[in-house]
């Protein structure tokens, strides 16, 4: 089975590829941004015009999908960059008040916190988090599934809990 080059690349240590950890952190940022202003208009709508509460529900649940597609990100690039715990912590905060993830983003791109490569898995150490992170990009459509379950467990977790105010 032939797996294609923007996969493919991501499991060769030290060659930019097209998922390093820059465009994968920016995207997702990104996205966690975006639902943000999409959700903050669905309560405009729902609260301050009392037209509607469609875009609490439609932008609540993908934001909150994306929410935790942000942290799973954040955490593997945080293990793969060995980022401290203070700019791990920095990263993970920066999910919480509205739209924070572009600055952030913004920031570690200016700080040289991400890269064009991956650190891992040809250095991968001997920590458990190094370990996971390697093997997930050794094995990148595996390590896709793997987030994409981590998410929808997260997800469901997040459901039965139930929302943030009752």
């Amino acid at each position: 089975m032939s797996v294609p080059a923007s996969v493919q690349a991501v499991a060769e240590p030290g060659r930019p590829s097209t998922w390093n950890p820059t465009r994968l952190f920016r995207a997702v940022a990104i996205a966690e941004a975006v639902t943000w202003a999409g959700l903050l208009a669905g309560m405009f709508l729902k609260y301050v015009t009392e037209t509607t509460e469609v875009g609490v529900r439609v932008f609540g649940m993908l934001h909150g999908v994306v929410f935790i597609a942000y942290v799973v990100t954040t955490l593997v690039v945080w293990a793969d960059r060995k980022w401290t715990a203070g700019r791990g912590l920095l990263a993970l905060v920066a999910s919480v008040p509205p739209l924070m993830t572009l600055p952030l983003e913004w920031h570690a791109v200016r700080r040289g916190w991400l890269g064009d490569t991956w650190r891992l898995p040809a250095g991968a150490g001997s920590s458990l988090p190094d370990r996971v992170v390697a093997w997930l990009l050794r094995n990148p459509l595996r390590g896709v599934g793997v987030g994409l379950v981590a998410v929808m467990a997260l997800t469901g977790l997040a459901l039965l809990v139930g929302p943030p105010t009752s």
